[in-house]
């Protein structure tokens, strides 16, 4: 995703899973918890987190905040979660589950995060991403269909 100088690669130079997954990234900055959305709907949206962790596949990924990471770990691990590894069937299925009352056991432990060799990380500026959605914007309807990706998700200026 990163060129030798740490900045992000235009999409055309990335290698098709990278660019499939960074693009659905971009789509989820900003959008709120799964589980906090599934407590609170749209009638209290303001009342759900932002979130800030992402498992799963694309198009088939649990978006979550830190307080419900926990939440997702125990189902993964402990209630057969970890059976839908790899497919887009996780997140739905994750979903249901916690839609159903489904908690973690209080006190159960989430991970713990741990950044080894930080450094060795190219420092990402979060604005690229706009040079990304640039890119797409850019580029004429062959050369979006080229990249092969799902764009419907995207808030982009363009017709898809």
């Amino acid at each position: 995703m990163f060129d030798e100088d740490g900045t992000l690669r235009r999409l055309t130079e990335m290698p098709a899973d990278d660019r499939e997954r960074i693009l659905r990234l971009t789509a989820l900055v900003g959008e709120p918890c799964d589980a906090c959305y599934i407590e609170h709907g749209d009638a209290e949206i303001e009342q759900c987190d932002v979130g800030a962790i992402v498992y799963g596949e694309p198009m088939g990924e649990v978006l979550l905040c830190d307080a419900h990471e926990g939440d997702f770990l125990y189902w993964f691990r402990e209630e057969g979660g970890e059976e839908l590894a790899g497919t887009r069937e996780l997140a739905n299925a994750f979903q249901a589950w916690f839609d159903e009352g489904n908690r973690a056991p209080a006190g159960y432990g989430g991970l713990d995060h741990v950044e080894e060799a930080p450094d060795q990380l190219p420092a990402f500026d979060p604005h690229e991403i706009q040079g990304l959605e640039d890119d797409l914007q850019e580029m004429d309807d062959t050369e979006r269909e080229a990249l092969d990706v799902d764009l419907s998700d995207l808030d982009l200026d363009v017709d898809l």
